[in-house]
């Protein structure tokens, strides 16, 4: 279990992040435009998992705001923008900030990549949203670097999960 907090008040995870270096689990999840994408789907590319509660909330639409901007220059990359917002919401927030160097994905459906990855919150006011995480996996399918963001309301850091490229 990680501890995390919110606005400095301690919540928890369902686990810990996968261990660098490990096999990134596979995972079904929705795209904006409903079909089902899959780590598989993206086999030989680096992935970049932007992963948060809501792209409703300012940090988050920053992150997203943010991997958009650096995603473009990324060779062989993609970054995948997971939350269990429904894909209509994140289908909007693309549209609306001109968003297309990320894919939007939502574990709405299931939750599973929440429990697969072990980021699922496990209590407090965000419980059953994911924590905002960044997971790095290499073009062989490999854990390549993790970030568990320790106070949920702070952004990731982007210089370090660009550095694990």
């Amino acid at each position: 279990m990680a501890n995390i907090t919110l606005k400095g008040n301690a919540i928890n995870t369902i686990g810990n992040l996968p261990e660098t270096g490990t096999k990134a689990a596979d995972f079904k999840l929705t795209a904006v435009d409903l079909s089902q994408k899959s780590l598989s789907d993206f086999a030989g590319k680096k992935v970049i998992l932007n992963i948060f509660p809501s792209v409703d909330t300012g940090t988050c639409a920053t992150s997203v705001r943010e991997f958009n901007k650096k995603a473009a220059d990324l060779e062989n990359t993609v970054v995948l923008c997971v939350s269990k917002d429904l894909p209509f919401a994140q289908a909007r927030f693309c549209g609306a900030e001109g968003i297309d160097n990320v894919v939007m994905l939502s574990d709405f459906a299931d939750g599973n990549f929440g429990k697969s990855y072990e980021l699922e919150i496990a209590d407090g006011p965000l419980a059953h949203l994911h924590s905002r995480s960044i997971v790095i996996i290499d073009e062989n399918g490999n854990v390549a670097y993790t970030e568990q963001v320790s106070e949920i309301v702070d952004e990731p850091n982007y210089t370090a999960a660009l550095n694990a490229i």
